[in-house]
């Protein structure tokens, strides 16, 4: 499969996705720890996938993205952004309410 191809697929599968250096538990740069601070913090599940794993998609997720930085959230396929945007949504309160919106119309998918 072709990286894009794979990135791709990624969003389409994961209704909040961030692509981050590291895991939720163990992130490897600051700016991904401060986002998965904030996510967590709103209670919602999210996928991850750990770019530093996987160096195909760390070199075609920004030409894709048209984001030249990590970590990057995705929510319902479209690019929320990066750090800065998200600590900014979390402390404005955005970015709970859109996390629990896309987090029930993924649930209501899977009962259906």
């Amino acid at each position: 499969m072709e990286t894009i191809d794979k990135i791709k697929e990624q969003i389409s599968e994961n209704p909040v996705l961030l692509y981050m250096k590291g895991s939720p538990k163990l992130p490897s740069c600051g700016f991904s720890a401060q986002t998965v601070q904030a996510l967590m913090n709103c209670g919602e599940q999210f996928a991850y996938v750990d770019i530093l794993l996987n160096p195909d998609i760390r070199t075609e997720l920004p030409k894709h993205a048209d984001w030249p930085t990590f970590p990057q959230l995705w929510v319902n396929g479209e690019l929320v952004g990066g750090c800065d945007i998200i600590l900014e949504m979390f402390q404005q309160g955005e970015l709970q309410p859109l996390l629990k919106e896309h987090a029930m119309k993924s649930e209501d998918k899977a009962s259906s």
